[in-house]
C-alpha cells in the first residue's frame, strides 16, 4: 500500500461524499505535535460532509485519529464554511 497523506485522505473521503467534487479543499497546517486539516467543501454539500447530528464528520474525525496515530501525531479536522 503506498503513503497515503492525512490531507489526501480526508480530501478523498470529502469528494466521494459531495455533489461537487471539485469545490474540496484540503489544507494542512503541521505543527510540532499536531496536524490541522482545513476542509472547504461548497456551501449546498456542507450538510453531506457534517452529516445528521455530525455522525459523518464524527466518523472522518476518527479515521483521522486512527491514521495519524501511526505518525505519532494528533491531527484536527476542522470544516471552515
Amino acid at each position: 500500500m503506498s503513503n497515503v497523506t492525512l490531507r489526501e485522505l480526508v480530501e478523498f473521503i470529502s469528494k466521494a461524499l459531495v455533489d461537487q467534487p471539485d469545490d474540496v479543499e484540503v489544507s494542512e497546517i503541521a505543527g510540532e505535535q499536531t496536524i490541522v486539516l482545513e476542509l472547504r467543501v461548497a456551501k449546498e454539500d456542507l450538510g453531506k460532509v457534517i452529516g445528521k447530528q455530525g455522525r459523518t464528520v464524527k466518523a472522518m474525525r476518527a479515521i483521522l485519529n486512527a491514521a495519524s496515530s501511526k505518525l505519532k501525531k494528533r491531527a484536527d479536522l476542522e470544516i471552515l464554511e
